[in-house]
């Protein structure tokens, strides 16, 4: 199987299946001398972690992460990191109806056909189970960005036909962990908690959105055509499970904008460089990064795990059958796929970093050739 590794300079590779022994992935590229312990990945980790709240899955997964190589003495050594977050509450005797019965609209049946077996617990490796090493590797990116003074954040900002007004960024960050919806509009997250509620209660799920954004990224990320900054981040969006649309600036709405509208006018800055009196563009500009902020917005579909009986074709007796999906999962995906999105955007954002010059692939420091350094390890005989 292809399709494990994401990133150029800064590579994430992941293994692991929903209901195996662990999930985990390696990054390779990561610069020495960043400070970095597992409380900073497990942070994200618990934001997208099962359980935490009566609309998500009741799997109770901690979700522990543990640091296997890559760091000496708290510092990131240069090293690939490798981390394991060990699967603690898998039962996969509920998926034995969907060995040869796919469940509708999963990756059941396109696994085993193409390979010819698969992984049938929990949905093996095309469980969104999977996103918890993207969102463990997206912390480190994240910690890397700030130290450049790049921010990010996303938030729901639409459930089902429930949609929240235009909140700021600083908004953003203030009150999307306040609620369990992870909206930062608090009046609309409560229309957005009764409306999953709903769903919930009849055995059904729901679908929706999450904006996303990102502050203090240069000018000239990016390249033109196939490495343009907004290819790679539709790429990086469209992996993750249940998205059906990525778009950023207009979007979709751009449609209806004429090119008057929409074009933006130039001015000029506090310091004479020419800037975008607008930013309909979202912040990037021909494939290349505008200094502007990146903003955009993904679309999750409902769950298709849901407790209502479903029509299946069984491959092995030649039979219809009617089933129910009767394992434990979310009645809405936005809410635990805010980290996931906010780590996909990181991780884009820090491979291009990288590919600039404006992140030194050896060692945050930016000092090749010095070698005695505040986070190089002390020899105990000299102490």
């Amino acid at each position: 199987m292809n399709g494990n590794r994401f990133g150029r300079l800064f590579q994430v590779t992941t293994f692991g299946e929903s209901h195996g022994e662990a999930m985990g992935c390696t990054i390779s590229g990561c610069p020495a001398g960043l400070e970095l312990s597992a409380e900073d990945i497990q942070e994200d980790l618990d934001r997208r972690k099962p359980g935490q709240s009566m609309i998500t899955t009741s799997r109770g997964e901690p979700d522990a992460v543990s640091i296997k190589s890559g760091i000496q003495d708290g510092y990131t050594t240069g090293t690939p990191i490798g981390l394991i977050i060990q699967n603690k509450d898998a039962r996969s005797g509920k998926y034995e109806p969907f060995i040869t019965a796919p469940r509708p609209s999963h990756g059941d049946f396109t696994y085993s056909a193409k390979f010819g077996t698969r992984n049938w617990g929990g949905g093996g490796r095309s469980s969104a189970r999977e996103t918890v090493n993207w969102v463990a590797a997206g912390a480190v990116a994240k910690k890397l960005l700030a130290q450049k003074g790049i921010e990010l954040k996303a938030h729901v900002n639409q459930i089902g036909d429930i949609e929240a007004p235009e909140v700021s960024f600083e908004e953003i960050t203030e009150h999307s962990e306040e609620n369990d919806v992870r909206c930062a509009h608090p009046e609309t997250a409560e229309q957005m908690q009764e409306l999953i509620a709903e769903y919930q209660e009849e055995g059904d799920s729901i679908g929706g959105s999450i904006y996303f954004e990102a502050q203090g990224v240069p000018v000239g990320l990016g390249a033109p055509r196939f490495d343009s900054l907004s290819a790679r981040l539709g790429q990086a969006m469209m992996a993750i499970p249940a998205t059906t649309a990525f778009e950023f600036g207009l979007g979709t709405d751009a449609a209806e904008w004429t090119g008057k509208e929409r074009n933006d006018d130039w001015a000029f800055d506090e310091d004479g460089d020419p800037t975008p009196v607008e930013n309909d563009h979202g912040g990037i500009q021909g494939g290349i990064s505008s200094g502007e902020p990146i903003y955009g917005e993904v679309t999750l579909h409902a769950p298709t795990s849901i407790p209502k009986s479903q029509q299946t074709a069984d491959w092995e007796t030649g039979e219809l059958k009617e089933e129910k999906v009767i394992g434990r999962h979310d009645p809405v995906l936005p809410p635990r796929g805010v980290p996931v999105v906010e780590a996909m955007l990181a991780l884009t954002l820090v491979d291009f970093m990288l590919l600039s010059g404006r992140l030194n692939p050896d060692r945050v420091d930016d000092q090749p050739g010095e070698y005695d350094t505040d986070y190089h390890p002390s020899s105990p005989r000299n102490e």
